[in-house]
């Protein structure tokens, strides 16, 4: 995958921070040095322009540590999940011991770049001590890093400062924002997923930072709420992921907009502009409401709280809280002062536009036709160019599509044959229909078919003229086109 200059990215081999004080060498028998781990990965890279095909196989080096998951295990291997994501194979390695020990993965967090490994031999932890999290580590406080940067057989320490606590998307998902803290380091292939220490506390774990050459010397870690967070959601035995208001705000600085809200001059208060619609404040909040307080924490004119003793994105309070959890909000509606309760629930939609892992890409084909939802991975892959795919993708969220259309089911290529000539056109046109039916996703495409017809009427959205198949010509034609083209089955529903 290429990215342009400048973008956030993590780097799947590893990534460490090159700092800009000298590296301290540790002796062998630093007990954190003990605990941390070399994790080398075999991985399999789903191939959504074919969706059959098993994927690429790559390799990759990153690095994890030793610690206790309350009502998980005694001890495990916390990691980033970039680290792990699609991998058919892991060995780890400690410091002074070349042997390999094979390890699976426990649970992952793809939101939160977050995985727990498990060695299939309890010796591994033999000799090791499990580190403890620690809290926020202060601005322009210093912290150590830990790992095997460019892929290196012997453990690498070094130090930086810490420069900025602030919120940024996590660029395992592309679309997650969570709270992160900068280091005033370059990120560089190396340690990713290696702990970040301060007074022997895990305070983060070292995982991404700026491609190409605009931003230099700086890195970031996924800090110790975000860890302590992951660790507590796994305890019912599954990781639910993080919840969400599925709101936007903005600022309230203009003395004109604060007046005609009926505020006063003062430093608080954010303004509502929109909620999406089947999200947690559906029907609770709208649009013009402005949010004073959230949990009894007065909220600033810029969206930050005081929290842990800084500044943070109210959005901080919504993350640390779990499915089934309320939220308490002191609101302006109408320049009447009211209290409203929200439930948080599962942020479905969101999760379009995020780049998943671990599963095979879905795809239905008939009539050498290939039918496939469009997610953040399949627009990734195929860039498509047609305008109305890409307003159906950018605006997913902000025009309400979901509501019509929970999935975005597109003709993504044809394999030709002679009853499907002539349909070039119609290559990642949105489906809207198959005889008469509505097509809100894969599935109802895949039922679409299997109910009798004479012939297959197919409508795609903003087309004119409708596709038509002869359903005979087509079963007919299964076999003849599976074998031409090696397809071993019609469909990953």
């Amino acid at each position: 995958m290429k990215f342009p200059a400048g973008l956030l990215i993590c780097v799947f081999l590893t990534i460490s921070l090159c700092l800009t004080q000298s590296a301290q060498a540790q002796p062998l028998a630093d007990p954190i040095g003990q605990s941390v781990v070399r994790i080398e990965t075999t991985s399999q890279t789903p191939d959504y322009r074919v969706p059959w095909n098993p994927g690429e196989i790559g390799e990759g080096i990153g690095t994890g540590f030793i610690v206790v998951a309350p009502h998980v295990a005694e001890r495990c291997i916390l990691t980033n999940a970039h680290v792990v994501s699609d991998a058919r194979f892991i060995n780890l390695s400690k410091e002074g011991d070349p042997r390999p020990f094979s390890a699976r993965v426990l649970y992952i967090a793809h939101d939160c770049d977050l995985a727990l490994l498990l060695p299939e031999d309890p010796s591994f932890f033999k000799d090791t001590v499990p580190l403890k999290l620690g809290g926020i580590p202060a601005i322009e406080s210093t912290v150590t890093v830990y790992g095997y940067p460019l892929g290196g057989e012997k453990l690498s320490v070094t130090r930086g400062i810490v420069s900025r606590i602030d919120f940024q998307t996590y660029a395992h998902s592309g679309i997650d924002s969570h709270l992160t803290v900068q280091i005033d380091a370059a990120i560089n292939p190396g340690n990713s997923g290696g702990p970040v220490i301060q007074n022997r506390s895990v305070v983060g774990v070292a995982f991404q930072g700026y491609g190409g050459n605009i931003a230099q010397n700086v890195g970031y870690m996924i800090p110790a709420p975000v860890i302590s967070r992951f660790l507590q959601d796994i305890r019912s035995g599954k990781y639910k992921g993080y919840m969400d208001l599925a709101i936007t705000y903005c600022p309230l600085y203009s003395s004109a907009m604060r007046h005609a809200l009926g505020l006063p001059e003062n430093d608080f208060g954010v303004m509502i502009s929109t909620v999406y619609r089947g999200g947690s404040a559906d029907g609770l909040l709208r649009p013009a409401d402005v949010i004073l307080a959230i949990d009894g924490r007065r909220v600033r004119n810029n969206g930050s709280v005081e929290l842990d003793g800084n500044l943070l994105e109210m959005t901080e309070i919504i993350e640390r809280k779990f499915q089934g959890d309320q939220v308490k909000l002191e609101i302006l509606r109408d320049k009447k002062l009211m209290e409203v309760v929200i439930p948080l629930r599962e942020r479905w939609p969101f999760q379009l536009q995020a780049y998943s892992y671990g599963q095979k890409p879905r795809y239905f084909i008939y009539g050498g036709l290939i039918f496939q939802p469009a997610n953040q991975n399949f627009m990734t892959a195929h860039n498509p160019d047609n305008l109305r795919l890409n307003y159906y993708f950018d605006q997913f969220l902000y025009d309400n599509l979901y509501l019509d259309h929970p999935e975005i089911v597109v003709l993504s290529n044809i394999l030709p044959d002679p009853i499907n000539t002539h349909l070039s056109a119609f290559r990642y046109t949105i489906i809207d229909r198959v005889n008469g039916v509505k097509i809100r996703s894969l599935r109802d495409l895949a039922d679409a078919f299997s109910k009798p017809a004479d012939f297959d009427v197919i409508e795609t959205i903003g087309t004119a003229r409708p596709i038509v198949l002869e359903r005979k010509a087509a079963l007919a034609a299964r076999s003849r086109i599976f074998n031409r083209y090696q397809v071993p089955k019609d469909c990953n529903l």
